[in-house]
């Protein structure tokens, strides 16, 4: 059994239609940021980054999305997630989802986590009004090598195209004009249209996919 540690509207999300999608024997701790859980002894001892999100294996807990994502591919091969026996085809769904990790999210991040890089309230603000800027520049990227229709890599979607939804849910709030990226857009409605993708979303409510599990010590 896996246990993912999830926060609604963070990029926990890829990880959690992932599971979903695979068919994985899992349920989700929903890790409550407003009463700052993440930061909690708890939380911690499992991941001390004190961010979603984190998976909790049999060998022990992982984290961070494209590591999660390739070990749920690599663990449920039968889904065809990735291209696994193809090792150039695998690297480039690598780069890509490395890239939607530490250059997409990271200016994304900019607008909401400025506190991160700065103490300042004037260079905070500063950071926030660069967002569509840095943001677009990096869906501009995405979508120009996005394939008109289908999937990110492959006949079928994988974890690129989880990863990609999941980010793609933050383009408006960014201040980017979605028209701006018709293929990122088109992409975004294929992939919530996969039945997988639709319960996991209703799984971001009250109650996980399969029931919500809870740390010592932690409510839920």
């Amino acid at each position: 059994m896996l246990t993912l540690f999830h926060a609604p509207g963070t990029c926990s999300l890829a990880s959690l239609i992932t599971l979903e999608y695979a068919g994985a024997d899992y349920v989700v701790h929903k890790v409550d940021f407003s009463a700052n859980e993440q930061r909690s002894p708890a939380f911690l001892a499992l991941n001390p980054n004190g961010r979603v999100p984190a998976l909790q294996c049999a060998r022990g807990v992982l984290t961070e999305t494209p590591a999660i994502l390739l070990y749920l591919a690599q663990t449920y091969p039968a889904a065809a997630l990735a291209p696994l026996e193809d090792p150039f085809a695998l690297a480039q769904v690598q780069a890509f989802n490395s890239y939607l990790c530490s250059t997409l999210h990271v200016a994304h991040a900019h607008r909401v986590r400025g506190s991160r890089w700065a103490d300042d309230p004037v260079a905070i603000e500063a950071m926030r009004r660069k967002v569509p800027e840095s943001v677009g520049a990096c869906f501009a990227l995405v979508e120009a090598h996005l394939p008109a229709a289908g999937w990110v890599s492959g006949a079928q979607a994988g974890i690129s195209d989880f990863y990609l939804f999941t980010v793609a849910q933050w383009l408006e709030g960014d201040g980017l004009d979605p028209a701006a990226y018709p293929k990122v857009i088109a992409h975004r409605e294929r992939v919530r249209a996969l039945p997988a993708v639709q319960k996991a979303l209703a799984a971001c409510g009250a109650e996980g996919a399969g029931g919500l599990s809870v740390m010592p010590g932690v409510s839920p």
